[in-house]
């Protein structure tokens, strides 16, 4: 679809690249709080499937507020729980996702990223303009606007532009500098792909983890009980393979898991008829600043705590009402709004982000030099978790108009 010249009148104007959690979370936002939103994305349509994202804490606030909890949960893995085996597929631990108030291990919703993609889109598609197989090709900013020129054709004029396009992302190289200023790389890789739940697989996900290598391999549940999503964690500190080859990715996997054991060779047989193979580095996104201007970032764009902090999908939704909150609270002007939002999440990133780093740490292979892990059991631990779940005070933003109020839905 060619993005052409259009009027949008008085209310701010505001376009958001990629549409996965991140971009529709804050477009549902945005149009609640006056604006008028476009979101563009490269995919030529939503990407289904991806691994199991969980919201916790602060993030179910939100979702609450969103008036989405219904649905999402309808949406749900509906995994009840988890099992840690040993290579013999005997249990070792279990924990239930009722654990923490459902905010443990295995949280209490728990839904593929494609399926909650699908209920933002859904939710938000009739008030908010979204065009796919396309992406911004350039962008000029000036003090009253963005001009930008899009690569299918066709160029428009925004009163701000939001980057929510994933830890790789286009608009922040464009402003920001390369990946290589702001990625921050853990020495892991994670794959994951869809595999026939030929295991016996119920409710329960299975992890089965090698403690010499740090390696690991799981099966999850999905509401397709024909179905179970694989994955694997493997060290990966030099990492360096091309995104589009996925061949070669195929081929790096198999030779990191080679000899895990367990059900690795079974869950191999089936990567080559995967439909959706994915794989990449496990890495935070590490920035001095999230705006620049009228130019802003979200999500794993802005703040990557990777998915060794299994907290991804809750900064996105929190930071998401936040933006659109502060922008609302400060009359769309860029300075004082983004200013504002990056004052009260940059905390609440923080811990996830310290989260996602002793999660890795514990995956390492320890040789002489290394430093012992920390004792996991002591008192700073549980102030770091409930600071990472809980760590931000979440704004009524009262007095800020909010369309869905208005008309008493």
């Amino acid at each position: 679809m060619r993005i052409d010249e259009q009027g949008s009148g008085t209310a701010p104007r505001v376009l958001v690249a990629g549409a996965s959690i991140a971009g529709p979370a804050l477009a549902h936002w945005l149009h609640r709080r006056g604006a008028v939103v476009t979101v563009v994305e490269r995919s030529p349509g939503l990407r289904p499937g991806g691994q199991a994202v969980d919201a916790r804490g602060v993030a179910r606030d939100v979702i609450g507020r969103m008036g989405l909890d219904s649905t999402i949960r309808a949406a749900c893995t509906d995994t009840a729980g988890a099992h840690s085996v040993d290579a013999d597929g005997q249990i070792v631990q279990t924990f239930d996702a009722e654990d923490d108030g459902g905010d443990g291990f295995i949280a209490g919703i728990e839904i593929l990223r494609g399926d909650l993609a699908q209920v933002l889109y859904n939710d938000t598609r009739e008030d908010v303009e979204y065009v796919f197989g396309d992406r911004i090709a350039e962008l000029a900013q000036d003090a009253n606007g963005v001009d930008v020129v899009f690569a299918g054709g066709g160029g428009r004029r925004f009163d701000l532009v939001i980057g929510a396009d994933g830890l790789h992302s286009p608009l922040r190289a464009m402003v920001f500098g390369p990946d290589e200023h702001h990625l921050r790389p853990l020495g892991q890789a994670l794959a994951f792909f869809s595999v026939p739940n030929e295991f016996g697989l119920d409710r329960h996900l299975l992890e089965y983890q090698d403690q010499a290598s740090g390696r690991s391999a799981l099966l999850r549940p999905i509401q397709d009980a024909h179905r179970a999503m694989a994955m694997f964690y493997f060290g990966a500190p030099g990492y360096d393979v091309d995104p589009r080859d996925i061949a070669a990715q195929k081929s790096l996997l198999r030779e990191h898991v080679a000899g895990l054991g367990w059900l690795t060779p079974q869950i191999l047989a089936h990567l080559d008829a995967a439909p959706d193979f994915y794989l990449d580095q496990v890495a935070q996104v590490v920035m001095d600043r999230w705006s620049d201007g009228r130019v802003a970032l979200l999500g794993d764009a802005a703040f990557s705590s990777s998915p060794m902090s299994g907290q991804g999908t809750g900064l996105a939704l929190v930071g998401a009402y936040v933006m659109a909150g502060e922008l609302a609270c400060a009359e769309w002007d860029p300075d004082a709004a983004f200013a504002r939002y990056e004052e009260r999440m940059r905390p609440f990133v923080e811990a996830n982000q310290e989260i996602g780093r002793l999660n890795a740490r514990t995956r390492e292979v320890p040789g002489p030099d290394s430093e012992p892990l920390p004792d996991f059991t002591g008192d700073w631990f549980m102030e770091l978790v409930g600071r990472a779940i809980n760590g931000i005070e979440v704004p009524d933003y009262d007095g800020v108009p909010d369309a869905r109020s208005s008309q008493g839905s």
